[in-house]
Order: C-alpha cells, then sequence, then structure tokens
C-alpha cells in the first residue's frame, strides 16, 4: 500500500504557533479526530493550551467543498452573535507551513452524539429535549442578521435554489467516477420542482445531529461544528438536510454504513413529521415543500460522496469509510428518488 505524506508537519506547525500565540516553548501533541470525512481534524496540545486544527483533505478536491478558510470567516463572524460556535483564534494561508491552509479555534468540551448518547438522553424525556435544542440551535442560526455580523458580502441573497443546482451539476460532472442513472433522475426532478424561497438567512449546508456538541449536564447545543459549506440561502435547505439524516423506527436500513443514523430511532426523539413543525413553529416559516429540500440534500450528498470516492479512487484518502461508496451512492440516489416520487404522489 503507497505510504500518504503526513497531514501536519509538527515541527513547522510549533515553530508557527509559537510566534502566532505566544505561550511556553513545547513540544505539540497533535492527535488526529477520525469522526468526519471531509475536512480534517486534529486536537493540538502544547501545555495546558488545547485547540482545534482544521485543514482540507488530501486532493484532487471538489472546488469550494473543503474550503477551510470560508468556515474561520463565517465563524469568526458568528463569534459575536449568539449561535452556539467555538472561538475561532487564527487561519493560515501558507501551505509550506503544514501543506494546506488550515485554521485554529478553541476546544469545546461536551457530548457529539454518534452511537451512544449523553446521560440525559437515558429516557424519552431526555431524548425529546435533544430533539428540541436541535431545532432551536437552528433556529437562533436562521435567526441572525448576516449583514450585521459582517458576511453582507459572503453570499448572493438570490436565487440560491437555482445556483445551488448549477453547481452541484457541475461538481457532478467534475466528479463523476460511473454511470449513475438514479441520481440524474433526481437532478432532472429537482430542476423540475424548484420552489420560491422565502428570505434569506446563513445557511450551515451541513447540519445535522453530529455536527454539533452538546452540554456535559443539560440538553443544549454548545457548539455547532463544520462550516465549510456555509453560505447565504434559502433557510428550509438546512432543515431538509436534517430530514434526511434523520430516522424514525421501522426505516429501511441506512445506504451508507453510519452509526450516527441509527441512534435516533429510539423511543423518545422527534419524528420527522415533528421536527418540521417545531421548526414551522419556532422559526415562523412555511415547511410546506419539504420533500423539495429533503430530496435536494440527498442528492448534493451523493455528489459529495462521488467526490469523496474519486480520491479514494485516486489512492489520497486512508479513510476506510471510502470503501462502501461503490454500492452506497447509488443507493442514496434510489433514496433520494423515493422522496421524489413521494412527493409527486402526494404523499409525505
Amino acid at each position: 500500500m503507497t505510504t500518504l505524506p503526513p497531514l501536519i508537519d509538527e515541527e513547522k506547525l510549533r515553530r508557527y504557533l509559537a510566534e502566532q500565540l505566544p505561550g511556553e516553548d513545547l513540544p505539540l501533541q497533535i492527535e488526529r479526530i477520525r469522526g468526519g470525512h471531509s475536512n480534517e481534524t486534529f486536537y493540538i496540545t502544547r501545555g495546558d493550551q488545547q485547540w482545534v486544527l482544521r485543514r482540507p483533505p488530501r486532493g484532487p478536491l471538489l472546488p469550494t467543498a473543503h474550503d477551510v478558510l470560508r468556515e474561520y470567516r463565517v465563524l469568526k463572524a458568528l463569534n459575536n452573535s449568539p449561535v452556539p460556535t467555538p472561538r475561532v483564534l487564527l487561519a493560515c494561508e501558507d501551505t509550506s507551513v503544514i501543506g494546506a491552509p488550515f485554521y485554529l479555534m478553541e476546544r469545546v468540551h461536551g457530548y457529539i452524539i454518534r452511537d451512544t448518547l449523553p446521560p440525559y438522553g437515558a429516557d424519552e424525556a431526555g431524548r425529546q429535549a435533544i430533539s428540541r435544542a436541535l431545532i432551536e440551535a437552528l433556529v437562533e442560526l436562521h435567526a441572525v442578521d448576516w449583514q450585521a455580523v459582517g458576511l453582507g458580502d459572503f453570499g448572493r441573497p438570490t436565487g440560491y435554489l437555482e445556483r445551488q443546482l448549477r453547481r452541484w451539476i457541475g461538481q457532478l460532472e467534475r466528479s463523476r467516477q460511473r454511470p449513475l442513472p438514479e441520481l440524474d433522475m433526481v437532478t432532472e426532478w429537482l430542476k423540475a420542482h424548484l420552489p420560491v424561497s422565502g428570505p434569506s438567512t446563513i445557511v450551515h449546508g451541513d447540519y445535522r445531529l453530529d455536527n454539533v456538541m452538546y452540554a456535559e449536564h443539560e440538553p443544549r447545543v454548545v457548539a455547532i461544528f463544520d462550516w465549510e459549506m456555509a453560505t447565504i440561502g434559502d433557510p428550509l435547505a438546512d432543515l431538509g438536510y436534517l430530514l434526511s439524516f434523520w430516522r424514525e423506527p421501522g426505516d429501511p436500513p441506512p445506504a451508507l454504513d453510519t452509526e450516527t443514523w441509527r441512534v435516533m430511532e429510539q423511543p423518545g426523539f422527534m419524528t420527522r413529521a415533528e421536527l418540521k413543525e417545531y421548526y414551522a413553529e419556532r422559526s415562523g416559516r412555511s415547511v410546506r415543500e419539504m420533500d423539495f429540500y429533503e430530496a435536494l440534500a440527498i442528492w448534493k450528498l451523493a455528489i459529495l460522496l462521488e467526490g469523496s470516492y474519486a480520491r479514494y479512487r485516486a489512492g489520497t484518502t486512508d479513510d476506510p469509510f471510502f470503501e462502501q461508496l461503490e454500492a452506497g451512492i447509488p443507493a442514496l440516489a434510489r433514496r433520494a428518488l423515493e422522496v421524489c416520487h413521494r412527493s409527486s404522489s402526494g404523499g409525505r
């Protein structure tokens, strides 16, 4: 097997941080975090100081799909808002330091829910509260005045859905590894069923249960992570994305073997219908056309993962998750097509 180059040059990073964040000149302890499959995440420890470093994965990369400096900018803006975000410390565009752009943020402590629940999730009331907190944090994000926090030129406030379709169709063609007829059928359905968007907000772009951190002692979101897909656009895209990952008892097995997608099948978690209703109640927005947004989310995920599958086939990633994408991406495409058919038949 080909040996891949290190993702961080430890000595160069130590010298850089000694200049940028003065403190004791101590060796760095670096721990790679394997929880995600997109941008690379590391815990960095220097003495009693703890940080998190984010950098892109090894290439080839889709345009804008792993933009850590974009993440840094939106986090810096949201640090001045009520939205729960980790505080960012610095961003580095100089690729000579670790081989790629990166940024550093504070390390927040709490629970990221994947296959196990925090102690307060041991009963149905606790799991209900976890569900509510997830929606409440999303509503808080969508309530931010994005121009007032300095994101006036971060994205265009109109035409979001049209741009999403153009962008992701282009990314599919750049990353496509094989025929994906069901995914192409979803593309045509989305183009034919484009809804009219309401007022634009900040859109996270990857909002789901395991991209937030809960407090240690209460069901409250203390940090939202993974902002690389953030932009200004239609807030219902975030709700559709959350629903696309949400599971209920009796759902068929997930297209990909990800333990996070099963934890919310436990009693007490809200159903997808209840999540929509709670979001509508807290935000005041209509959620009548959510099938479009859910299908869009699954379609985008399939395209994003096809780009990851291209990296896997090129031998530039050692993430074992990507082995299942050969069958997993067509399965996602079929699931998206089922949502399209459900909507066209009037089902929910």
